[in-house]
């Protein structure tokens, strides 16, 4: 069902009151936004991603119920053939995607791993766990395209969260615990490194800055902390790195320098 396009502003004060409510699931605005945004480019209402979607360890999923409707309102049938807490099955009709037949029992669930510890969704609710694999496995086998490519929330909880990666930071990994053994140091590097970014940001003196550096005789574990604790101050690291390149040609750059930069 199109609508009238509305306005990212409004969007973006009914994503923040969304994710302010804590009712439907969806815990940042950014989610919120998003999903409505695929709403309206659907020709749905951008408030409907309340009702039809669930985030499922930071994934979309979109509800069983959500799928079936959308599949019904474009042509499709469904006739339930099984509805137990063992088996559940149904044929789905679509006149561009014919029939399918599909089922899903408990014996099935236990083969994939699905159905857990006691406790669990599956041993709660078995017959609407069925229920909804069979749905989506029925609309996306019939006719896809009333999935809009996601899964329901059912699939998603069973999806392995990918392990986060770590930053890639050469800097930091060469100095390794070093900053967490010394404490002392690093709250002198810390000040060091607010006085070079005052110089560089705010007198624009790059030139002083390097001196005032060079003037600590820091060695090889202190300016590679001291080159992680200014990481954030993009602006000063790429004065000192033109300082230091000035130096590098002139043949008056260490090599614990050189390793800093």
């Amino acid at each position: 069902m199109a609508t009238d396009l509305i306005p990212v502003t409004d969007i973006q004060t009914m994503a923040a009151a969304v994710a302010k409510s804590g009712l439907f699931g969806i815990k940042t605005s950014e989610q919120a936004l998003a999903l409505m945004l695929v709403a309206q480019a659907e020709g749905r209402h951008p408030a409907s991603v309340a009702m039809d979607f669930n985030i499922i360890q930071g994934r979309p999923a979109l509800k069983a119920d959500a799928i079936l409707a959308r599949f019904q309102s474009a042509g499709g049938s469904v006739r339930w053939t099984s509805m137990t807490d063992e088996k559940v099955s149904a044929v789905f009709t679509h006149p561009q995607g014919g029939s399918v037949e599909i089922d899903w029992d408990m014996r099935r669930a236990k083969a994939a791993q699905l159905t857990g510890k006691e406790g669990s969704m599956w041993a709660k609710y078995p017959r609407q766990m069925l229920r909804a694999r069979v749905i989506s496995e029925g609309v996306r086998a019939c006719f896809p395209g009333a999935t809009g490519g996601f899964y329901v929330p059912e699939e998603v909880q069973q999806f392995e969260t990918p392990k986060e990666e770590k930053a890639i930071n050469p800097v930091k990994n060469a100095l390794g615990d070093w900053a967490e053994e010394n404490p002392d140091q690093m709250v002198s590097l810390r000040e060091l490194a607010a006085n070079l970014v005052q110089m560089v940001e705010v007198d624009n003196n790059p030139f002083g800055a390097y001196e005032h550096m060079e003037d600590q005789n820091l060695d090889q574990e202190q300016r590679l902390a001291l080159w992680n604790v200014l990481s954030p101050n993009s602006k000063t690291r790429s004065a000192l790195k033109k300082e230091g390149e000035k130096r590098r040609q002139n043949g008056v750059v260490t090599d614990v320098q050189a390793q800093a930069e």
